[in-house]
Formats: C-alpha cells, structure tokens, sequence
C-alpha cells in the first residue's frame, strides 16, 4: 500500500467488484478509456481475480485511490516495458466534487515515486487530449513536458480531437 497525506493507493480486491462494475459502465468514461461496450461482472470478477499478478507478468498495475476508506478512483501503470524501463500512467477520479481538492496530484505524486524508486523506471508518459485542460494541468504540475501531439487521434462526436504525449524521466 502506497499512503500519502490524504489518501493512499491499494490493490484491488473481490470487494471492488461492484464499484468496477458501475465505473466500467459508466458511458461517459468510454471516450477516455477508448472503450465501446460494455463489461459483464463475470469478465470484471476475472479481472480481480488476475489483478494480483506481478507488474512483469500482467505489463500493468492498477490501483484503488482511497480516502477515509472511500474509493475516488484509479491510477493505472500500463505498457510496462522492463527492458527500455518505462510505462504510461492513467488516472481517474470519479465523482466530480472529489476532484480539483488534490487527490489526483497526491495520487499522482505517489505513484511516480514509486515507479522511480521502486520499479526504477527511467521514464513515464501519459495521453491526454487537447481538451482535457484539468489533466494537462495536473500532469505538467508534476513536470511531465509535452514532447507530441498526434493530429485528429481521437474521434468524437463533434469531431476530431489532438492527443498530447506527455513524458517525464527520472532525474
């Protein structure tokens, strides 16, 4: 268990599985996560029974971000490449009155910790679309540099959206 000031970052467990269940369905995150359909408890009650496995053998980790025994939401480390020591990282805070109180940033801050010291990654990278002003703000807080933008990269309803590719390396 990663903690912080606030809150703290804790593996999945059996008990998660009817949070994931209303998460992973939720269309509004479908844009973000690039899903299109929806999950069945049986494939996400798999799902936990695997997530226990080691960030070398599953090339990912996904962790619970808790407050007072409460889930806010996830951070994820995926695309694990032990060989070129990187990997991308992914955050969602859920309800909209628990973000923007520094959850996010301290969840954040956590993890690239970990991934430095404990995994001792030499860098990390994050996807955000153009639009998404709050997570590009958060990221670049946390020194993460654009280093790309990937034209019309994601389709959506009023159109086509830029993708930013943001990096830190360890120092």
């Amino acid at each position: 268990m990663l903690t912080g000031e606030n809150i703290k970052l804790r593996a999945l467990e059996p008990s998660d599985l009817d949070v994931l269940y209303r998460w992973e369905n939720d269309t509004d995150i479908w844009k973000v996560s690039q899903t299109i359909t929806p999950f069945s408890k049986n494939i996400l009650s798999k799902y936990l029974e695997n997530a226990h496995q080691d960030i070398f053998t599953a090339k990912q980790l996904r962790l619970m971000i808790e407050k007072d025994g409460e889930a806010l939401g996830t951070i994820e480390l995926f695309d694990f490449d032990p060989i070129n020591l990187r990997c991308g990282v992914g955050i969602w805070i859920v309800d909209k009155e628990n973000r923007r109180k520094g959850y996010a940033r301290e969840a954040l801050s956590l993890i690239i910790n970990y991934a430095f010291k404990s995994l001792h990654l030499n860098q990390m990278y994050c996807n955000i679309s153009s639009h998404n002003q709050a997570s590009i703000n958060l990221f670049s807080s946390l020194d993460f540099q654009l280093v790309g933008q990937k034209a019309k990269w994601n389709k959506t309803a009023t159109g086509w959206e830029d993708e930013f590719l943001f990096q830190l390396l360890c120092e």
